[in-house]
């Protein structure tokens, strides 16, 4: 319901480093997913200087903290 609407926002967290998932992969599976134009504009991706798990370099955590709470404060207006 929430996609359908437009409500449903999206925010992918990448690593440049990530071993288990290829580069851009999100962004090309997100590409071949039959989403409405419209609705792709809730997407967003941001990578991070870290492996897969985004959260467990100290540099990365703080750099996603600041880009969640910009992007979470970005949607109240």
């Amino acid at each position: 319901m929430a996609l359908k609407t437009g409500l449903l926002k999206i925010r992918v967290l990448c690593g440049y480093y990530d071993g288990a998932t290829p580069f851009y992969a999100a962004e090309w599976i997100f590409d071949h997913v039959f989403i409405n134009d419209t609705l792709r504009e809730n997407l967003s991706f941001t990578y991070y200087p870290s492996g897969h798990m985004v959260y467990l370099d100290d540099d990365s955590l703080v750099q996603i903290r600041q880009d969640a709470e910009a992007w979470f404060l970005s949607d109240q207006n």
